[in-house]
């Protein structure tokens, strides 16, 4: 598996433990950022992104996975305690998966952004 990921996520070690993961399973972590500008800046860098709803400035996750997938076209997936604040998506992301994530479901999770195509895991919630 060769995605580059970002990770955006304001909790340190809830971030430490997915980059883990994330590298564990072969994959590049080209940051992890915990506000809305650091996201951006590396969101040309990356393939996928992990990103949370509620960062260090404030309810900003949307935007974020909405401008990482409409201006850089990364492959985005919420992962959050508070999916009912996403509504009925955000347009251009996938889905969402709820805090707390197990290890296997963001194996799954991962796997499912890495691949090309594949059936969704279970726990995560597509958008329409």
């Amino acid at each position: 598996m060769s995605k580059r990921f970002l990770i955006v996520e304001d909790e340190i070690f809830v971030a430490l433990d997915m980059e883990h993961i994330l590298t564990s399973l072969g994959c590049e972590v080209v940051g992890i950022a915990a506000d809305q500008e650091t996201a951006l800046s590396l969101g040309p860098t990356a393939d996928a992104a992990l990103v949370d709803v509620n960062l260090r400035d404030g309810h900003t996750g949307p935007e974020i996975g909405r401008r990482l997938a409409n201006e850089f076209g990364v492959r985005v997936v919420f992962v959050t305690a508070n999916p009912a604040q996403l509504g009925d998506g955000i347009k251009g992301a996938l889905g969402v998966v709820s805090k707390p994530i197990s290890d296997n479901s963001l194996i799954a999770t991962v796997n499912y952004l890495a691949a090309a195509d594949g059936p969704p895991p279970t726990e995560l919630r597509l958008f329409a």
